[in-house]
């Protein structure tokens, strides 16, 4: 069996919350369960748990966040869901180190609960993210 990562995130309304990822994000859905359900944010896990009012709202520019890094096509793909949305990004998409090997293009936003989440696209992922040779067929493999 492929490792599946796994990540839970509390949210303050779960249909709201479940909505943006499928809705806005384009995650899959997965299994509901009495407050909590899972939505399949690009082959990791997400548990969505239910927390009404005890969601602590961070500070965007230091918040702990997660993310995905897409390919440039899907990446483009995504921030356009997203401005059709009207979502509101933390940090606008913006690229560092333009025609370089190291060239990554990047966003945030938050969820309806406040939850952090930074979208990548990388010109050479391995360059950009200094993944040793022994590693780079291995992660390139997995699409990262």
């Amino acid at each position: 069996m492929e490792p599946i990562l796994h990540l839970s995130i509390p949210v303050r309304d779960l249909a709201e919350a479940r909505h943006f990822y499928l809705h806005s994000l384009g995650c899959e859905a997965g299994r509901a369960r009495d407050g909590s359900c899972d939505v399949w944010f690009y082959g990791m896990q997400v548990t969505l748990g239910d927390r009404g009012d005890d969601v602590v709202a961070l500070q965007p520019g230091t918040a702990r966040h997660f993310g995905v890094t897409l390919g440039r096509p899907e990446f483009d793909a995504v921030v356009a869901r997203l401005v059709d949305g009207g979502v509101a990004w933390l940090v606008p998409p913006s690229t560092d180190d333009e025609g370089l090997a190291t060239e990554q293009t990047k966003a945030k936003i938050a969820d309806p609960s406040g939850n952090v989440i930074e979208l990548k696209a990388y010109a050479d992922a391995a360059a950009a993210l200094e993944i040793p040779a022994l590693f780079r067929s291995e992660a390139m493999d997995h699409g990262n």
